[in-house]
């Protein structure tokens, strides 16, 4: 049983880090191969590939440059090397002032003033390889679960996923918060027909209503396509796991939110500002949820499977949590812990949940997920904008 505490990294803004990456983070697609191979060079980096970071505009331009500042200032990461072509939108220089703000050591490379690919990999590697060998000098110190940041996700889910591994997350969500630490709540498509639950734990009437109006933004997004947001929503994986509508997969996802107060909603990629339960707003895709609430700080994530996933992030661990127990046994190489006891009659919700919250610790004090040791580095942005 957990006594509260994990071995971390103190950082120099007061952050603590569960992880010791090396980031190498390219602000434009052009630059993402040269990136990978930076990490295939050197030890200890990581970086992910995507497709952003140019000819993006307004409140689309600012959600992708707040992830990639989002995911440089993430405690789990020691220093960064920005990585850009020179001429993309998303600049690195801009990128890396505003990494460099939280006191980390972050480093600039460019291809087209370093003369090309080659150069640049070989300035870049050179960069990192330093910081690596200063990084490992880091020491793990004593921290509270107080400042710990778990986001919450559930992906493939099945007709278990409401009946075990969400609602023994909703009991480590309650545990996080009451020791003073923040949980985070996301995947607002997959919340409609369960907003009044919601709104009814806020905080306030302002953080109420807040609910409403983000649920209300969600569906008004599928609207204007001339769709429902329901011809995608349960997935056929989804169907075929036993969930019958929007509302059922809504109402078990809900249950990672446990019990507590709702503080606040936050933009996507955005840091909490409160402790607490706090929900997110992003999109129903895996992915895209991930790397949103990794942004936004948490350190950890425990996403939540029916029907299997091998889901994870480039610096921040990802424990998978399996809703029942013919799926674990088949996926063990990617699932981490097995829920399905709870349906099978042979563990309670809470005491599930109590042994998830000790894998949290574990984790935290540096035990590898499935996703880290498969080098799992899942990436991608909610686009909200065209590209022009």
């Amino acid at each position: 049983m957990t006594n509260g505490k994990f071995w971390g990294y103190r950082r120099s803004d007061g952050r603590v880090g569960v992880r010791n990456h090396i980031l190498i983070l390219p602000t434009i697609t052009c630059a993402t191969q040269a990136a990978k191979q930076i990490t295939e060079l050197v030890y200890g980096t990581v970086s992910f590939i995507h497709q952003h970071g140019c000819a993006q505009v307004g409140v689309d331009y600012d959600q992708t440059f707040r992830t990639y500042v989002g995911m440089g200032t993430n405690p789990n990461v020691y220093g960064v090397v920005v990585l850009g072509l020179g001429c993309e939108t998303h600049q690195g220089r801009s990128v890396a002032a505003e990494i460099a703000k939280c006191g980390k050591p972050v480093e600039l490379v460019s291809i087209q003033d370093h003369g090309g690919t080659l150069m640049a990999i070989a300035q870049g590697a050179k960069i990192a390889a330093q910081m690596v060998q200063d990084a490992s000098a880091e020491m793990r110190e004593l921290c509270d679960f107080s400042e710990l940041i778990v986001g919450t996700e559930c992906g493939g889910s099945d007709a278990c996923s409401g009946l075990s591994a969400n609602p023994a997350v909703g009991v480590v969500s309650d545990m996080i918060v009451d020791f003073g630490g923040t949980a985070i709540l996301a995947e607002t498509t997959e919340l409609i027909g369960a907003e009044h639950l919601l709104a009814n734990r806020a905080v306030d009437e302002k953080v109420a209503k807040r609910v409403y109006e983000v649920i209300q933004a969600m569906e008004n997004r599928s609207f204007a396509m001339g769709v429902d947001i329901r011809t995608g929503n349960p997935s056929p994986g989804n169907l075929k796991g036993g969930i019958s509508s929007l509302e059922e997969k809504s109402l078990g996802a809900v249950n990672k939110a446990g019990s507590r107060p709702l503080q606040e909603l936050i933009d996507y990629a955005q840091m909490p500002t409160k402790k607490g339960l706090v929900w997110m707003d992003t999109p129903g895709h895996d992915i895209e949820q991930l790397t949103g609430m990794v942004a936004g700080g948490a350190q950890v994530v425990l996403f939540t499977s029916g029907r299997g996933t091998p889901t994870g992030s480039p610096i921040a661990p990802v424990i998978k949590i399996a809703t029942n127990t013919a799926m674990f046994e088949k996926m063990r190489e990617n699932m981490d812990i097995n829920a399905g006891t709870i349906i099978q009659g042979a563990e309670s919700i809470d005491a599930v949940g109590h042994r998830i919250m000790d894998e949290v610790a574990l984790v935290s004090s540096g035990k590898l997920t499935k996703a880290e040791i498969l080098k799992q580095h899942d990436f991608g942005i909610w686009r909200i904008g065209p590209t022009f």
